[in-house]
Parts: structure tokens; sequence; C-alpha cells
């Protein structure tokens, strides 16, 4: 018996992965997250699977269910929202399997800020624009940030930042983040990501707030800051350039030859 931890993506159900659409088709017992998961996904379970939406739901709750399975043999697909491994609450669950003598593994998903990167149309990597994303969050209700980690100090990087789980912080981010990006520098907010309902939200650290306060936004959107996604006038990279070589594009070795 295992407990597969399935990232469904951000949204949209085809953006699950092959391997995890597999597990949920075969898993009879499917236990998904649907304030973020689509059901859409889970209605590939079987007909006779037990399908169960946790959002209401008890650590105690979940893990019960997990360990009934385990006690009739039964493999469960226990299904995330984006990629498990960020902001995903499987850690506590894994521990507590562990515990348990339960077996589990992980199957990874489309990132959140993956799925905006492209609904924005853009790279978040631009030769000397920017080489670091950081992915992070301000301090919510259910936790506070670990000391070191506050956007003041990850500012000073000027890299490019995915903030999550954030969208009613957006005062407290633009008077973190100002001092080292600038007024102007560009922010894109983006509602549920590859949803039907997505939205796209562009502004500046300074008039962000106004613009996603005017769309009555207020969860389930990413903040994206960064000089890149405002960024034409940057250098190609080196990757296909002609005059460039490396081990699959050896010109002195074509020349020979």
């Amino acid at each position: 018996m295992m407990v597969h931890f399935i990232g469904a993506g951000p949204g949209a159900p085809d953006l699950i992965t092959v391997r995890g659409l597999d597990l949920i088709k075969r898993c009879p017992v499917c236990l998904y997250a649907g304030s973020l998961v689509p059901r859409e996904v889970v209605d590939a379970a079987p007909k006779d699977a037990r399908v169960l939406d946790t959002a209401p739901m008890a650590l105690e709750e979940i893990i019960a269910e997990m360990e009934a399975a385990h006690s009739r043999g039964e493999d469960v697909a226990r299904v995330h929202s984006g990629d498990p491994s960020l902001y995903g609450a499987i850690a506590e669950q894994m521990r507590l399997l562990v515990a348990r003598g339960i077996a589990y593994d992980i199957i990874p998903g489309v990132p959140a800020f993956a799925a905006a990167a492209a609904a924005l149309g853009t790279e978040l990597t631009l030769p000397e624009i920017a080489q670091t994303i950081i992915l992070t969050r301000t301090n919510g209700k259910a936790s506070v940030m670990p000391e070191g980690e506050s956007l003041e100090l990850l500012g000073a990087s000027g890299a490019t930042l995915a903030i999550h789980l954030s969208i009613r912080n957006l005062k407290s981010i633009e008077r973190a983040l100002v001092p080292h990006y600038g007024a102007d520098c560009p922010v894109a907010v983006v509602y549920r990501a590859s949803w039907p309902d997505e939205q796209i939200i562009r502004g500046t650290l300074t008039d962000i707030w106004g613009k996603v306060r005017e769309a009555k936004i207020t969860r389930t959107a990413l903040v994206l800051v960064g000089p890149v996604l405002g960024e034409s006038q940057f250098r190609d990279s080196a990757l296909y350039d002609a005059t460039y070589e490396h081990v699959l594009r050896n010109r002195k070795t074509k020349a020979a030859t």
C-alpha cells in the first residue's frame, strides 16, 4: 500500500503530469484539496473510488482515512495543488505516516509561479538582468516568517521575487521593496493562473495595491516583482549564439569534418 502525494498543477486540469493522472485513475481512495484542485482532476478516479474533499477536514481526519486505506491494502491518491513541495502542507502528513509505518511517495506538479510566468508570456531569468528567482511569502495568519527571511533582506538581492499567499499584504510588500527595487519596479499579480477565470494585473510597486483593490482580488493570487517583468532591452543568451562553442556545438570540429 502506498500514499501518493500528487501535485495537480496550478489549476487547468490538463496541466497535471501523466504520472499523477495515471495514479488517480487507479487508486481506490482519492483525497484532494478541493479549494484549489479542480473537481475535473479527481473525476478521473475509478467509479467506485472513495473520493473526499479535504478542505473541511482536520489533519487527524485525513490521516485516519489513510490509516483505514492502509488496513484495507488500498493505495491513496493524495492530491494537492501546484507542486506539493511548495506550501503544500505535506510535511506534517508524511511525518505522521512515517510514525505509523505507512509508505508514501511524491509526484511533482507544475508550480504556480511557472503557470504565472506562462500567463504573462515572459521568461523570469534574462541574461545580465536576473538569474535568480526567490520563492517566498510574507507573514500570515497561519504562520510568521522565520528570522532572516523578511522581504527587506531578500529584496537586497535584486532577484525576481515570486511572493505567495500575500495578496492582502501588498502595502507591506511596497514598503519593504521600494528601497531595493525603486518605486517604478514592475509588478504582476496573477489571479488563479491557468483557471478559466484567470486575471492578470500589471503595475508598479507603488500602484499595484490600488489596482488589485479595484479588481477586488483577495486570495489565490501570486505576486511577481522584479525588473525582468518590464525589460525588453537585454542581450541574447549565448546558448544559441552561432559563435558560442560548447560540447554539443563545436565549430572547430565541424570545420575539420
